[in-house]
């Protein structure tokens, strides 16, 4: 059984930072630090906020408020563990404390290099001695024994400081532990032990150091072995290949109606997910899509709710649409970025100041101001519209297939003259509305850009994405509502909105149809080159050659067949790695190579043998969206690595778990998810249905009293024939029945679930031995 930890985090915004440049204010970013890591920064600190996990955890929901900034001590941002071994010995000469100082590990980079230069320091009521001082490194190996006599007085504490040694200046404190006297006679000290600041009151800035906004949500889980969700995968899968007028009884649907809008959003995320890997994703949006029609009387609000079926198609679009959304938006959205033009059709946001660099006779006016933005607006317009209604070929074929189906569905629906544009409605609510208008609004959230856009950008896009979502709409509503200022825009508009009926007429023109049952879709096209770049590669046997040598540069080309690379883009000679034989794309700890944002590539070759490929990126982010990419295009690989080493093999040993088996098993869980958000997410199935299940959990005290325990819902023979048998009568007995049916056999899968969860954790319980008491 492994354990499943997410922690989503989104700074929101700030308030009230005092200045720390010259000019009276300040260029304030945020680290985001889990579990004591600190991040080696040489810009001026403002302040910090610290959050247990016990208070993250507290509310499911998690928390969302603004929190004040406090001091940030130095002496208190530690991180790491030690290992000790501490023996009490007694001769003829009295009572002698022995501490084996092993080693450390993950230690606080301390230095402009990204490392310490670490030394120990043992305390013993008066006495204390040093350890050697090992230099730059965050994993230090000292095997030292310090020897400290018993001097006359109350039994005293052991205290164990680490430093990190400067030249010049006074040391910087790295952590310490300590033990009382009562643990060192009863248990002495025999393990790792983490690092722990100086004990000190919290100090109470009082607000003056400012406040964030900040959403913080801990979602922790443990996943079974795979075989144990099958019967509930198998429950759901059955739910969309069943006939449609089981729709309402299945198990899918016991599931909707359990699910609050709160939790929406992440059930559908996993559901397409898991429905994606069973090559069902068309099956499954279908099967949505007929109930949500069914129970739809007024075509006007057909999807327009936060539904289950919504959720999931807005998600299906993001995960199998990204690369067509990229090719589609990204040159005209860098061009806005770059660009940088003052763009404004509202009178009550208009700034003439801002106009000057504007060419006009005389001093500008409102007019002049709203003629050039028409003209930049329409410029920008004009490329967007086209690469939009010129992608038919473009688009991936599943969600082509999705939109037939989801048209079929709606004019079955809806067949009357009057409810003509329903259907081309349906298609362009979720591609325009849900899709093309939030990209262009928010494109770092989309990895459209790298940064999020100013504020005189951020309008531009603003502006750009209403003109969008007011085409999406083929133009219901146009002048109406507050928005009248946008007027001058509207003949464009309706130019549009004729190319974009036509586009998808193009759209849904396709043949074809999703094999139930078959293998995952490759989640990136195979010729296609989704990403390329310069990265540093790790020679295979670097031996004798110092870490910074050992990395060599090469440029890097990723499709959905293989990563080659060669020492230039120009290059003619490529080595390439089969994207086929990948088991594993994971991060690589810093202390492997004493290196950060390094990441490792595992491969299989025919014989069987695994190779791993060292690739290190220039920053955090670049490595984040390799390892996206990486992961998404391996998604479909079969016999994918269960366990890796987050190390490396060097010194005849593991530097993460120190086997000295080159074939040790790993000694972590492999991730199969990626970084850059939801909708990146290649494919975990026993990750998602345990989500399922979680959520199963949540309302399983509802699902018993609405199916199983309503007395007053009888479907006996005798009660259909009291109440005169009809047959709206009978169908509604016969809907009840199945209903209770599928909410039966949910109720025992959850039960088996349980049950496998609590003989895991029993096994487990008994795994773990008694360890030594900690501090």
């Amino acid at each position: 059984m492994a354990k499943s930890s997410s922690l989503n985090v989104r700074v929101v915004e700030g308030r009230a930072l005092p200045a720390k440049d010259v000019s009276g204010s300040s260029d304030p970013y945020c680290i985001v630090k889990v579990d004591d890591e600190v991040v080696a920064r040489h810009d001026d600190l403002i302040g910090k906020i610290s959050l247990s996990r016990e208070a993250i955890a507290a509310d499911p929901r998690g928390i969302d408020s603004w929190i004040s900034l406090s001091h940030v001590d130095p002496d208190a941002e530690v991180q790491g563990e030690i290992c000790l071994a501490v023996q009490m010995l007694e001769d003829v000469r009295g009572r002698c404390l022995r501490c084996h100082v092993l080693q450390a590990r993950d230690l606080a980079p301390r230095d402009i290099s990204g490392t310490s230069d670490p030394f120990a320091r043992v305390f013993w009521g008066s006495q204390s001695l040093e350890t050697s001082t090992i230099k730059k490194t965050r994993f230090p190996r000292w095997d030292e024994v310090l020897e400290l006599r018993e001097m006359p007085g109350s039994p005293s504490p052991l205290r164990v400081e680490l430093w990190d040694w400067d030249m010049v200046g006074k040391n910087d404190f790295l952590g310490m532990v300590e033990f009382p006297p009562q643990v060192l006679q009863q248990n002495p000290p025999n393990g790792w032990f983490h690092l722990l600041p100086f004990p000190r009151a919290e100090e109470d800035s009082g607000g003056s150091l400012g406040a964030l906004r900040l959403k913080v949500r801990l979602t922790e889980d443990h996943v079974l072995p795979s075989q144990y969700y099958q019967p509930l995968r198998e429950l759901l899968m059955e739910s969309v290949l069943g006939p449609a007028e089981e729709d309402a009884a299945s198990p899918l649907a016991v599931l909707e109606e359990l699910t609050s809008g709160d939790c929406r959003q992440e059930l559908a995320t996993k559901l397409v997910k898991l429905f994606l890997g069973q090559g069902l994703a068309g099956p499954f949006l279908d099967y949505l899509t007929r109930r949500e029609v069914a129970r739809t009387t007024d075509p006007n609000t057909l999807f327009r709710s936060n539904s289950l079926a919504s959720k999931s198609m807005e998600q299906f679009l993001k995960l199998v649409g990204m690369p067509y959304l990229h090719e589609v938006l990204r040159p005209v959205i860098n061009r806005v970025f770059e660009e940088k033009m003052y763009m404004e059709l509202d009178p009550c946001r208009m700034d003439l100041g801002r106009t000057r660099r504007i060419s006009f006779k005389g001093a500008p006016s409102e007019e002049h101001v709203r003629e050039a933005s028409l003209g930049l607006l329409t410029g920008y317009l004009g490329p967007i519209m086209d690469a939009i209604v010129g992608s038919v070929g473009r688009c991936p074929p599943a969600i082509r297939l999705a939109f037939k189906q989801l048209r079929r569905c709606v004019e079955e629906r809806f067949p009357q003259a009057e409810h003509e544009d329903v259907k081309n409605l349906a298609i362009s609510g979720f591609l325009f509305l849900r899709f093309f208008a939030p990209a262009i609004l928010t494109p770092k959230l989309f990895d459209l850009r790298d940064q999020h856009a100013d504020p005189q950008t951020s309008r531009s896009l603003l502006l750009l994405a209403k003109a969008v979502q007011s085409i999406g709409n083929l133009g219901q509503q146009l002048g109406q509502g507050k928005e009248l200022w946008m007027a001058p825009l509207h003949p464009f508009l309706l130019q549009s909105i004729s190319r974009v009926r036509d586009f998808l007429d193009q759209l849904v023109d396709v043949d074809g149809k999703e094999e139930p049952g078959g293998p995952a879709r490759a989640l990136v096209p195979p010729s296609v080159t989704v990403r390329e770049g310069y990265l540093l590669k790790r020679k295979e046997e670097p031996t004798g050659l110092a870490t910074r040598f050992a990395f060599k540069k090469h440029y890097f080309w990723l499709s959905g067949e293989m990563l080659s690379y060669s020492r230039s883009p120009e290059c003619q000679t490529r080595s390439s790695i089969p994207v086929s034989r990948v088991r594993a794309v994971e991060r690589v700890d810093e202390g492997a190579f004493q290196l950060p944002h390094v990441m490792q590539v595992v491969t299989r070759d025919g014989a069987g043998a695994l190779h791993t490929t060292y690739l290190q990126c220039k920053n955090v982010n670049e490595l984040n969206q390799w390892l996206s990419a990486l992961r998404k295009a391996s998604a479909p690989n079969p016999d994918k690595l269960a366990a890796w080493h987050p190390g490396a093999f060097r010194s005849a040993h593991w530097t993460c778990c120190l086997q000295a088996e080159r074939s040790a098993a790993g000694c972590s869980r492999t991730h199969s998810a990626v970084t850059l958000g939801d909708w990146s997410d290649p494919l975990d199935p026993d990750a998602e249905t345990q989500m399922v299940y979680r959520q199963l959990l949540l309302g399983r005290d509802r699902l018993r009293m609405k199916f199983l325990e309503d007395s007053t819902l009888d479907t006996t023979p005798e009660a259909d024939t009291e109440k005169g048998s009809s047959a709206t009568e009978g169908a509604c007995a016969d809907a009840l029945a199945h209903q209770r049916e599928a909410a039966a056999r949910l109720l025992e899968v959850l039960a088996d679930l349980d049950q496998a969860h609590e003989e895991f954790q029993h096994q487990e319980q008994r795994k773990v031995a008694p360890g030594p008491l900690r501090p």
